[in-house]
């Protein structure tokens, strides 16, 4: 029963990412379509209006395709039966997550070509680099101060108070891992830098990754418009603060779940299934959350800034054109500009500018942490 609602409640990634991604040109600041670049004022044309409910279609049929293969490839692997080939089903599930991912990515490419035909065809382009900026960015909302992932304190007091109480009752031989059927296949002999190290080093991990997250929308560059400074700015400002907020809540419900959980199985008040379980549904409302978030904000604000109606009205002119800059849509490269982060063309969040030296470094720099941290919780769960 634990691998079958696992099974269930991670195959319910296939519809929420065809979802997520059939409504994400619904979700971008009007004056961009697919990555382009577009007069505000535009936003409403017919043929992008085409083109985003083609694309939304078409991820949305494919997506129940995807899902209704799940359940086919269930049913051929004897889901739930005894002989159950689960290792298949996690094989081929993993393939229709990376085709759901995938193939809308493909699409959004082809409709970028068309909106940039488009484009050439109607002569949207700027005719001068025109910017803006607010003066007193202290007024302007933004994200939570870093000071409030001090909530992370209480977190680790919880699962070593936890730990506390149960360690005397745990067995000699800690379970650490489980196969696809729930089954442990991998003990650790009980001790201190086992039964502590391991989910506090976990949770410290995820938490260092919650808080750059946080950093990353302190430091990036804020998107202005030139027709509405003062409404962009300040939908900008309530979008990263919700993002902030929603990003700290998840961090620390996962190190809670997690951790605990982790103290639980030791102890053999559950098992390592019934936690996995715990996880999973405790992530299934954190992306549900986010979906819902985004549709609330829009990218960068924009669904939020379309609501509060902006001075001046839509401009009928771009005020730049940066389309060179951002390959494949989603890449920005760009050596004039002095930003290492800024929000994403095509998406929810943030991104890099690739060109700038600092942006691998960052790359290279979490990488190696995150993969000195995974040898050493590997380290402590193997010793």
């Amino acid at each position: 029963m634990e691998t079958v609602s696992v099974i269930a409640l991670t195959a319910a990634l296939v519809p929420l990412c065809g979802i997520l991604a059939a409504i994400t040109p619904f979700l971008m600041p009007r004056g961009e379509c697919f990555a382009v670049t577009i007069p505000a004022a535009q936003h409403g044309h017919p043929v992008l209006r085409s083109y985003r409910k083609g694309y939304a279609l078409r991820c949305l049929v494919f997506a129940a395709a995807c899902t209704t293969a799940c359940g086919v490839v269930a049913e051929a692997k004897h889901i739930g039966a005894p002989d159950a080939d689960l290792a298949g089903y996690l094989i081929s599930y993993t393939a229709l997550v990376g085709l759901v991912v995938v193939v809308p990515f493909v699409w959004m490419l082809s409709y970028r070509k068309k909106v940039m035909r488009l484009k050439a065809e109607e002569g949207w382009s700027a005719r001068a680099d025109r910017k803006a900026a607010v003066v007193s960015e202290e007024d302007v909302p933004g994200p939570v101060s870093l000071v409030w992932n001090l909530l992370y304190v209480p977190v680790l007091l919880l699962i070593v108070a936890v730990g506390v109480v149960l360690y005397p009752s745990m067995p000699d031989m800690i379970p650490m891992h489980a196969d696809s059927a729930g089954n442990v296949d991998a003990y650790a002999p009980k001790g201190v830098l086992t039964v502590f190290g391991f989910p506090v080093g976990l949770t410290v991990l995820l938490a260092v990754c919650m808080v750059c997250s946080q950093w990353v929308m302190r430091r990036s560059k804020r998107p202005v418009s030139p027709g509405a400074p003062a409404v962009s700015a300040l939908a900008y400002g309530l979008f990263a603060r919700a993002q902030s907020i929603f990003l700290l809540i998840c961090g620390l419900i996962l190190s809670a779940v997690i951790g605990v959980g982790f103290m639980l199985s030791s102890g053999g008040v559950i098992t390592l299934g019934q936690m996995a379980v715990a996880v999973i549904v405790a992530c299934a409302p954190i992306v549900i959350g986010s979906i819902a978030l985004s549709v609330v904000y829009g990218q960068s604000g924009a669904r939020l800034q379309m609501r509060l109606a902006a001075e001046g009205g839509q401009d009928d002119c771009l005020a730049c054109d940066d389309d060179r800059h951002w390959k494949l849509g989603v890449f920005y490269w760009n050596p004039d500009d002095p930003a290492l982060w800024l929000p994403e063309r095509f998406g929810i969040g943030w991104t890099m500018n690739m060109a700038r030296p600092a942006a691998w470094a960052c790359v290279a720099g979490f990488a190696l942490f995150v993969a000195l941290s995974v040898a050493l919780l590997t380290g402590i769960a193997g010793q």
